[in-house]
């Protein structure tokens, strides 16, 4: 075997492991893209999984909660599904995969890019002109494009739904970048300012795509001219549907189930055995009442257990320089959704409650 097909097949091996708890591999592209863009693989796997974790984050206290095999299952040619959910995915690991290219070559990890100048000494505004270092989104998108959307192969509706969606995604990079500045004068008086663009916290590219997840588009398509599969008439009626969808906005063709029951071909795992929230401090409206969006409006019950946690306490700094800590244990009530009928078996310590309706 030669050596530059050992190391692709080595560096796949790789980068498809670090992919797994993401569900979301390059493999394809590693194995037929120009080997140039290998030394990027690592960025991409990092950022797809970022987009995940945060995917996770967003939709933690939800009946659907981003599972593992979320993109792997939106992506695959015989289970591609287009229901809102995956239209999320698709942004948000796209987002992800771009945000850590740009962050990267920024910070100089790579020998071909770095940060953008193109505006530099051009006046910005009253008071400040374009200066510094700004992040060089237009390389990340570039390359992100490469990676990401080389995995649609397909020419149908869901594959130009997914490459929308995918490029929502990369808009929204663009669209929550700041603008920092330094000031520059006589004894600070910050008479003129330099200004630069740098990537917002990926945490506020999260709830920007959750709020367009929340008005994404249902595209309705001609059933009848769609039936001419890829002849003009399917072309037109997509073409007609994609006319009025803004550049920025999630699109989805199939309603979403309910998410309250398993199916594990399409990888839903459904709510039962899940945790909710009912109190704590800090909670929103929304973590307020996951109990009844998961467990009582899904036909569950939700049981309260009480587990015992060690944690650090009674913490003390001792000069110089360590903090101890005690070890304190304590009861701490979680909230889980389980069958009905699992009241009769249920241990002694579980308290059980009963809110809300069967739907």
């Amino acid at each position: 075997m030669k050596r530059s097909t050992f190391l692709i097949l080595s560096i796949t091996g790789l980068y498809g492991a670090l992919l797994h708890a993401a569900a979301w591999s390059v493999n394809n592209f590693l194995m037929t893209g120009p080997k140039a863009y290998l030394t990027y693989s690592s960025s991409v796997a990092a950022g797809a999984h970022s987009g995940m974790e945060e995917c996770k984050f967003q939709f933690g206290w939800e009946r659907w909660n981003c599972p593992e095999s979320a993109l792997q299952l939106s992506t695959h040619n015989r289970l591609r599904s287009a229901t809102r959910e995956t239209s999320f995915v698709h942004a948000i690991s796209s987002a992800g995969v771009m945000y850590t290219l740009t962050r990267n070559c920024s910070m100089g990890d790579f020998e071909s890019c770095g940060c953008d100048d193109s505006r530099n000494g051009r006046t910005g505004g009253r008071g400040w002109v374009w200066g510094g270092c700004s992040d060089n989104v237009d390389f990340g998108e570039r390359i992100s494009k490469l990676f990401v959307d080389a995995l649609e192969t397909g020419h149908d509706t869901r594959a130009l739904i997914n490459l929308h969606n995918n490029e929502v995604g990369r808009l929204a990079v663009k669209t929550t970048m700041k603008r920092a500045c330094k000031c520059h004068g006589v004894s600070g008086s910050c008479s003129i300012q330099t200004c630069w663009l740098q990537l917002a916290e990926f945490r506020e590219i999260g709830n920007y795509l959750k709020i367009k997840y929340d008005q994404a588009h249902k595209l309705e398509m001609d059933k009848r001219r769609m039936r001419a599969g890829n002849s003009a008439d399917s072309r037109g009626a997509t073409a007609e549907a994609f006319h009025h969808v803004h550049a920025t906005e999630l699109v989805f063709l199939e309603d979403s189930p309910d998410y309250c029951t398993r199916n594990a071909s399409l990888g839903h795992h459904g709510t039962e055995g899940r945790e909710c929230l009912q109190t704590g401090k800090n909670l929103s409206q929304w973590e307020k009442r996951s109990c009844r969006r998961l467990c009582t409006e899904c036909g569950l019950r939700v049981e309260e257990r009480r587990t015992e946690v060690v944690a650090s306490c009674n913490c003390k700094f001792h000069w110089c320089c360590t903090v101890r800590c005690e070890q304190c244990r304590q009861l701490v009530a979680k909230h889980f959704c389980t069958r009905r009928d699992a009241a009769a078996t249920a241990p002694n310590h579980v308290k059980r409650r009963n809110k809300g309706h069967t739907r």
